[in-house]
């Protein structure tokens, strides 16, 4: 593999993103709106609704994350932003925030089949902290799993693993449940 660049996505980059999340719009129709609606409206719009929303969203200028190219080929993504623009987060038993601390929140990530298990989510979660750096802001969250021993699909690890976490530099700073973490980074 070669060295990966990585771009926020921009309205002019969302034919990559469309690229990369492909005709199921990555897990199920997501096209990375979980995290920005309640249960009962991602249900509602999954699939085409949510590809409409995203797009509408990159559209007005509002940069959701960053992707990782390999050359000219989109082949990863992380979803970054400050935590306001994920209001699921709020209303999760789990995931309220732990303080008063500003912080820009890693909620997702997609990286395409052939890369994965390459060290690439860890390589696009530093360049996610740099982007927030760029952007001013001064402390990364995430709320990866720690799957134990239980085997899940590839796919299933959207939100990040501690390990990914870990070897990225973060800090576990809550454990709210056996399986989630939350892991921060100051910039």
């Amino acid at each position: 593999m070669s060295k990966l660049r990585f771009e926020p996505v921009t309205p002019d980059r969302w034919p990559d993103f469309e690229h990369l999340f492909g005709q199921k719009g990555a897990c199920g129709g997501c096209w990375c709106m979980y995290w920005r609606q309640s249960q009962k409206e991602y249900d509602r719009h999954k699939g085409a609704d949510n590809k409409r929303r995203m797009k509408k969203l990159i559209a007005a200028g509002e940069v959701p994350g960053i992707l990782g190219y390999e050359g000219n080929e989109p082949v990863a993504w992380c979803a970054v932003q400050p935590r306001e623009q994920f209001p699921r987060l709020g209303r999760s038993p789990t995931l309220k925030p732990i303080d008063d601390t500003p912080v820009w929140s890693v909620v997702c990530f997609y990286i395409a089949k052939p890369y994965r298990r390459q060290g690439v989510s860890v390589k696009i979660l530093k360049a996610a902290v740099k982007y927030v750096k760029q952007q001013g802001g001064r402390m990364v969250e995430g709320y990866p799993y720690e799957p134990g021993s239980e085997k899940w699909p590839d796919a299933f690890a959207w939100s990040g693993t501690t390990a990914a976490f870990k070897r990225a530099g973060f800090k576990e700073v809550a454990r709210p449940s056996r399986t989630r973490a939350i892991m921060r980074k100051k910039v």
